[in-house]
């Protein structure tokens, strides 16, 4: 019983079916560990009074055999998803005090299959980052540290609340949102699974927007199993979001342990980039070898417009940020700064409201799409990332799923990069095309560096193709047999 927040998802819901414990005795297990790790920031808004309401309402629901997919449990929910009565700040200061009238599509399904909310975990400023650093609550802390040195390390972005939290056993799964790698990156550098569904899987209806034609719904846990159990729970056509898709969602876990036995693994050449870790290198061809072991065959694929992805993903995505942002203006909701006229109301409530990678992201985004300047940047960039996404389409023709690194590098320690806003940018150069391309990826922890810090292997699939990603992510989960934990988990264990 002591242990209780240690399970997985799949193991928890076994134990609750089998009345080895109550959902209220699982909430109250993640609500202490919660207490305990105060230090990594989290979380911007706890809720442990109604989780243990949910939770007591959980365990009525089983008790008269009414049990949903996710009956009793744990979550941390981004804070860029609407939950209705409880603040969403979406880590800023314009929305410090917004509490939402209406509940996210995704959180209302989660919900109703029966999950609890421990709270709203943090984000980088309008999932605007790669280090959850420039959240106006402060700094998330990864739950893991260089052996043998006690600085402070990045969990990744933006969504490092919710990966930390999930990483330190605070929460079972939790929700995130990829808009360039935001939940395979942070999945990463935190030594957990994290997956971006197919845009169009996931209603964004309720979701705080940065660029909407990026911006996809997601979810962490710490084993292939349990990111299965959580995204087939919250997936499917919304009518109220327009870039949703009809599509059927599968019974993820039905083909979970099929293998990859007859599979075409494709191999991108332009992910080989100049002057990447040789621990980098070294982790790509253990899961290289590990697929093959397992049967299936790999194959040398070319994404020529992959050194384009970068530049092309900062000019889409500021240029729908700067339009998406335009909203917060001091006069419907969120904050507002006074002035003597209604020009000064905008740029004083604007100015306070927005952090500095916020103001500079609307500044790219607007400049792109001003007269003189929408052709030869935002016109361009929208056909570059055709030539991308066509770029995958031939690739698929000759394999079933790709397999990369997920980020350049593991975890670097806060304050390392945060005065060159380009190093910090190329955190998302593996993960950036997957997302123009709108396709399904997936982070699962493989091997740890030399520092012992956790790494990822990302697969990426077919638009829709879910269910091949995570038999690729199983079948290299097994073979890894990552079991590191971070080190103060460790010393709590001995």
């Amino acid at each position: 019983m002591t242990n209780l927040n240690h399970l997985t998802i799949a193991a928890a819901l076994d134990g609750l079916k089998n009345k080895d414990f109550t959902a209220v005795e699982l909430t109250q297990a993640h609500i202490k560990a919660m207490g305990s790790a105060k230090n990594l920031n989290a979380f911007i808004t706890e809720t442990p009074a109604l989780a243990l309401e949910q939770a007591a309402e959980s365990d009525k629901r089983r008790a008269d055999g009414k049990a949903g997919m996710l009956e009793g449990i744990p979550l941390a929910i981004k804070d860029l998803f609407c939950t209705k009565g409880v603040r969403t700040t979406a880590a800023s200061h314009i929305l410090e005090n917004f509490v939402p009238p209406y509940e996210s599509t995704v959180t209302e399904r989660l919900f109703a299959n029966g999950a609890v909310m421990l709270g709203k975990a943090s984000l980088d400023e309008f999932a605007m980052g790669s280090s959850n650093t420039t959240s106006h609550f402060g700094h998330v802390i990864n739950p893991w540290k260089r052996e043998g040195h006690n600085t402070e390390l990045v969990p990744g972005g933006s969504s490092g609340g919710s990966a930390a939290s999930v990483a330190a056993r605070i929460a079972m799964g939790a929700t995130g949102t990829d808009t360039g790698g935001s939940i395979r990156q942070p999945a990463a550098f935190c030594g957990i699974a994290g997956i971006k569904p197919t845009y169009g899987r996931c209603s964004r209806w309720g979701v705080v927007a940065f660029a909407s034609s990026l911006d996809q719904a997601g979810v962490f846990a710490r084993t292939t199993e349990d990111c299965a159990i959580l995204l087939e729970s919250c997936a499917g056509f919304d009518p109220k979001d327009s870039t949703s898709a009809p599509h059927d969602v599968p019974d993820f876990r039905a083909t979970l342990e099929s293998g990859v036995k007859g599979l075409k693994i494709g191999i991108p050449k332009e992910y080989r980039v100049d002057g990447m870790p040789a621990e980098i290198e070294k982790l790509w061809e253990n899961g290289i070898a590990w697929l093959k072991e397992a049967g299936a065959e790999i194959v040398d694929v070319s994404l020529p417009h992959t050194r384009h992805a970068l530049p092309t993903y900062y000019i889409i995505a500021s240029a729908e940020a700067s339009s998406n942002l335009a909203r917060y203006d001091g006069v419907r909701y969120g904050l507002r700064e006074e002035g003597k006229d209604l020009i000064e109301l905008y740029e004083k409530t604007r100015a306070a409201g927005f952090g500095d990678e916020v103001k500079r992201r609307i500044i790219l985004g607007t400049y792109v799409l001003s007269a003189g300047y929408y052709d030869a940047y935002y016109i361009k960039a929208q056909k570059v990332r055709r030539l991308i996404s066509n770029d995958f389409t031939n690739a698929f023709e000759r394999c079933d799923a790709l397999l990369t690194p997920t980020a350049p590098s593991a975890a670097f320690a806060i304050g390392e990069n945060e005065d060159d806003p380009v190093k910090m940018y190329l955190n998302d150069v593996f993960t950036v095309p997957t997302s123009l391309a709108g396709l399904p990826g997936m982070s699962i922890p493989a091997g740890l560096n030399a520092e012992g810090l956790p790494l990822g292997l990302q697969i990426i699939g077919r638009p829709w193709d879910e269910e091949t990603v995570f038999k690729v992510a199983r079948s290299i989960e097994k073979a890894a047999a990552f079991t590191a934990l971070p080190q103060s988990l460790v010393r709590q264990a001995a």
